[in-house]
């Protein structure tokens, strides 16, 4: 009889022992197998169980929470919606994340191990922390401004303070609300199918994820390759440049939209924005001078992340001659993102220093307690200090004394370049207007803010369409909200 029982006692050990090896493999070996499958609604129903946590701009929550009482228990809301869209993206039940909600997802749902004193504990009992909170960098009077300037223009803003990068405006026209695309019922499809089939593509983040021909604005990377590589000595003397200027091996004559550009100086061609002087220049620093001038400005890029990920800017690594001296002027394969051009005239007002553009200045847990702090970090010299303060002046010019006139702000030294980017079949499209830009106190010691300003189509006359004349008056009131922080 002991023997049976000693049999029926290891017997029933060895069950135990299968049972817990059975279920250790799914607990911790299968865990992430069973939680990714679709039939799984348990992680579903625990992340919309709580509130999400916030977006914060200048101390002010700018998201927030509604409990709804059904399963998925609480939708996202948004305060100021469209404003704020190309900042935050969406958060949706069915659609997913977005932009800022997608790229701090983690944080703001509660699983991220940077919440829990002891992540491991949490890994095994398989907690959800309250969602933390995302601090941007945004000033709400820059991101107003950039909006009301934009107005029912197509278009996009970005801003920057070039001395630490962070972002101060990040605005797309037209926009939507995201609050529209919160819940999982039939009105959420319903704007997701009329958003996406919009003509004007209110969810593009203009801003950050779509590229345009740079145009003239380009010209500054130009000459500052022109600059660094000792092309130009001295911007005052007159450059070898035939007006019309035939492009390299080929029979092509580019011309000029103003008078004056035959053998015109650097800083006459600059303020005035001659095509011939720029190509010619371009021609002469030829395809890796440009490249690597414009690379460490922040073109090719494919890794940059605000956290949210930025579309590359492009500048083609491999060109015939011909090729080369368009894209010196903005032209042929180049094309650029709003943010991109903001920090080329971040690093030019700050005396070549680039520093890395982020839109989160913080990340707290549910109690406050900082998670993590973002502190500014120089991504690369682009020029050296001698071209920047060169360029500097050019850019100062062109709104002094040339087509950017429409930029001056009284107080302030401003800075700028003007673009007009042809685009469409034969570019018989009306061109995009640019107007690149910074600003800086009269008595301060570091400029303020770097913007660019991109309109798309606009509907101007042809000597009107330049960045001066759609764009620059957008830059002016977003510089002018800036240096009044």
């Amino acid at each position: 009889m002991t023997r049976h029982i000693r049999r029926a006692a290891a017997f029933c050990l060895l069950l135990m022992l299968a049972l817990a090896v059975n279920a250790t493999r799914i607990q911790v070996f299968r865990a992430d197998s069973y939680d990714a499958n679709p039939a799984n609604r348990r992680q579903t129903i625990a992340r919309y169980g709580q509130e999400r946590g916030d977006i914060y701009v200048d101390g002010r929550p700018i998201t927030g929470s509604v409990d709804t009482g059904e399963q998925l228990r609480y939708e996202r809301t948004y305060k100021n919606g469209p404003l704020y869209a190309p900042v935050t993206g969406y958060a949706s039940q069915v659609y997913g994340t977005t932009l800022l909600e997608g790229a701090a997802d983690p944080l703001l749902s509660g699983t991220d191990p940077d919440l829990a004193p002891f992540p491991f504990v949490d890994d095994v009992t398989r907690a959800r922390r309250p969602g933390g909170a995302v601090h941007t960098t945004i000033a709400p009077s820059v991101q107003q401004a950039a909006y009301a300037a934009l107005g029912d223009k197509q278009g996009a803003v970005a801003a920057l303070d070039p001395t630490t990068g962070r972002i101060l405006a990040l605005v797309s026209t037209p926009s939507y609300d995201p609050e529209l695309l919160s819940g999982n019922g039939r009105s959420e499809e319903r704007h997701w199918t009329t958003l996406n089939n919009a003509a004007s593509r209110p969810m593009l983040n203009r801003a950050i994820r779509q590229t345009y021909p740079p145009g003239s604005a380009f010209k500054v990377v130009t000459a500052a390759a022109a600059l660094d590589a000792g092309v130009v000595t001295d911007p005052d003397a007159k450059t070898r440049s035939p007006d019309p200027y035939t492009l390299p091996r080929t029979s092509t004559k580019l011309t000029n939209e103003v008078e004056g550009c035959r053998n015109a100086s650097l800083r006459y061609a600059f303020e005035w924005s001659c095509n011939t002087v720029f190509a010619n220049l371009g021609a002469q620093v030829g395809l890796d001078g440009l490249v690597g001038t414009a690379e460490r400005f922040g073109f090719n890029d494919t890794d940059l992340r605000i956290p949210a990920r930025v579309a590359k800017s492009n500048l083609n690594r491999e060109m015939e001659p011909s090729s080369v001296a368009l894209s010196a002027i903005g032209q042929y394969d180049t094309t650029a993102t709003p943010l991109q051009m903001a920090m080329v005239a971040a690093a030019v007002s700050n005396n070549g220093d680039l520093k890395t553009p982020h839109l989160v200045d913080r990340t707290t847990d549910a109690s406050g307690r900082t998670v993590s702090t973002t502190h500014p970090v120089s991504l690369r010299q682009t020029v050296n200090p001698g071209t920047a303060a060169l360029l500097r002046e050019l850019m100062v010019g062109v709104v002094e004394d040339g087509t950017g006139k429409r930029a001056a702000i009284r107080g302030a030294v401003v800075g700028g370049k003007t673009g007009t980017a042809q685009h469409g079949i034969g570019n018989k499209g009306l061109p995009y207007a640019w107007f690149i830009s910074w600003a800086q106190a009269e008595d301060a010691a570091e400029p303020k803010v770097a913007v660019a300003v991109v309109v798309e189509d606009a509907a101007a006359d042809r000597d009107d369409i330049s960045g001066g004349g759609s764009a620059a008056p957008v830059a002016r009131a977003v510089m002018k909200a800036a240096l009044a922080l």
